[in-house]
């Protein structure tokens, strides 16, 4: 009876060798396909978004921020002169910049590398504290070479006389090239 049954068994695998065979080869054939087709779509698709053009954000030149405000006239006319936004602001609402300045500053990659997070130590020596201070850090190649320019405003108040460590403020995406960071202050607004 133990014969039979052995007889049995093996009968019945005898012929799962060869079809084990042939669709290991066909599987190993479909995997060579669809490796092709996945790296034709990569080239395609790196070869299409080399051609974009570049966003304003990511471009070379510095963005130059084009905000106007109106102003009416004394009289209430619904004439309207457009002036800058820096002419429009109150002088007393703007903070003196000479009295405030940025005494330390590093940066380095977040973000798997494509965000930058500068750290910096921002001094007011003004009598009054501060705050919607707007910094602009400027990245540069390994040579010098300018890359990019990135804003951010902070909201946080600065007290008067007295000095604020920022730690690792992301200021947006930079370039892969950049080496060099230098942030400057651009403006700040009494409280």
């Amino acid at each position: 009876m133990n014969a039979r049954l052995d007889r049995i068994g093996l009968g019945r695998f005898a012929g799962s060798g060869e079809r084990l065979a042939r669709s290991v080869t066909i599987a190993s054939v479909s995997f060579g396909r669809s490796l092709l087709w996945l790296l034709a779509a990569i080239i395609v698709g790196c070869g299409v978004w080399m051609l974009l053009p570049l966003s304003k954000g990511n471009s070379a030149e510095p963005a130059k921020p084009e905000l106007a405000s109106v102003e009416t006239t004394p009289s209430g006319d619904a004439s309207a002169a457009v002036t800058p936004a820096s002419e429009a602001q109150a002088p007393s609402a703007m903070a003196e910049l000479g009295h405030l300045r940025i005494s330390s500053q590093t940066w380095r990659r977040g973000g798997l590398g494509s965000k930058a997070l500068v750290t910096f130590t921002l001094r007011n020596d003004n009598d009054y504290a501060v705050k919607d201070i707007e910094i602009v850090c400027a990245f540069a190649r390994r040579d010098g070479s300018h890359l990019t320019d990135r804003t951010r405003v902070l909201a946080e108040p600065v007290n008067m006389k007295s000095r604020k460590t920022f730690a690792r403020v992301s200021v947006g995406f930079v370039n892969v090239n950049a080496d060099q960071a230098k942030c400057s202050l651009v403006a700040a607004r009494r409280t």
